[in-house]
């Protein structure tokens, strides 16, 4: 199936280096730290980042157990760009809060910026769990949750989390759109479906759930009738979109209708070169008897995407 939507995680949601300059959490041991937590303050917005430096360690020596000055005193060391000492007092910021979402955040972010994109997507995870343990209604929040364990190929916790989603807000079509994407994923067709139609009702021109569905019938080869609807319902949307066009051409081609099978194709290959729809048109040729067309769109498929066992299988089989 050519690749029929995008699974976006934006940037992280936090904009951790404006995180800052936040007042000082309730403090227990006087006036004298938090008059060094704001010269700190102070320091830090006028960029004279090693004389803050200095007033964060004064204040953290007469209140150690502070969450909010060790977070400052990280971001501090971001902007000298010491990820190692900022890394530290992140580590001390958890220990002191473990609830916390910002510092694992921050570790995300500079993670991701030494090339530790591992490391990075768990502290993604810690931080978008804790965020949502603190506003467990943050629907918004869920989203980025569930499109992140679809990137790490947790499908699962991916469904689980678009369910919970759905409760707080049944009518976002989106997010039953997503669902629906999830179920395909696990195969769960009667979900899927279900889904998918849902999504539609929401939204009559949800493009891609109609395209989504629409194809779903002709991979299984039912429904031939409705799926035609569905696809031209989404290329009345857009008519341009390569996928949608794939999706019309493959159903020509289970319809036995071959000729508009290759030239639908041949435009969805002209505007969206993709592995699939050159797999789908080297079996149109192949159907028509064209071998060396078959082959040649083969190969472009599987030079477009290297991991594919069946069509390494039909170009030996064109072979022999």
């Amino acid at each position: 199936m050519a690749k029929r939507f995008f699974w976006f995680i934006p940037a992280l949601f936090f904009i951790v280096l404006g995180l800052g300059n936040t007042s000082l959490a309730s403090n227990r041991k006087g006036s004298l730290p938090l008059s060094h937590y704001i010269m700190a303050l102070y320091y830090d917005d006028t960029g004279q980042w090693d004389l803050a430096i200095k007033e964060y360690e004064k204040a953290l020596r007469l209140d150690w157990d502070n969450y909010l000055t060790h977070f400052n005193l990280a971001l501090t060391w971001v902007r000298k760009n010491d990820i190692e000492r900022a890394k530290d007092s992140l580590s001390q910021a958890l220990k002191i809060n473990p609830e916390a979402s910002e510092p694992h955040a921050l570790l995300a972010i500079l993670n991701l910026a030494e090339g530790k994109s591992d490391l990075a997507a768990k502290e993604y995870e810690l931080a978008l769990k804790s965020a949502v343990r603190l506003n467990p209604k943050d629907v918004e929040m869920y989203k980025v949750l569930a499109g992140l364990y679809i990137r790490q190929g947790n499908i699962q916790e991916a469904k689980d989390t678009y369910r919970i989603i759905s409760e707080l807000t049944p009518n976002d079509p989106e997010v039953h759109f997503y669902l629906g994407v999830v179920y395909a994923e696990l195969k769960e067709s009667v979900s899927l479906e279900e889904s998918f139609k849902k999504a539609i009702s929401l939204k009559p021109d949800y493009a891609q759930a109609l395209n989504f569905l629409g194809y779903t019938y002709v991979e299984d080869n039912r429904n031939l009738k409705e799926a035609e609807g569905l696809i031209r319902r989404a290329l009345a949307v857009d008519p341009d979109n390569g996928a949608y066009l794939d999706s019309l051409g493959w159903l020509f081609y289970k319809k036995g209708r071959i000729k508009e099978a290759r030239d639908t194709l041949i435009r969805a290959a002209s505007l969206m070169p993709d592995a699939v729809i050159f797999d789908h048109l080297g079996d149109v040729y192949f159907k028509m008897k064209d071998a060396e067309n078959a082959r040649i769109n083969w190969q472009e498929s599987l030079r477009l995407n290297p991991d594919q066992e069946k069509v390494e299988e039909k170009l030996k089989g064109l072979k022999k």
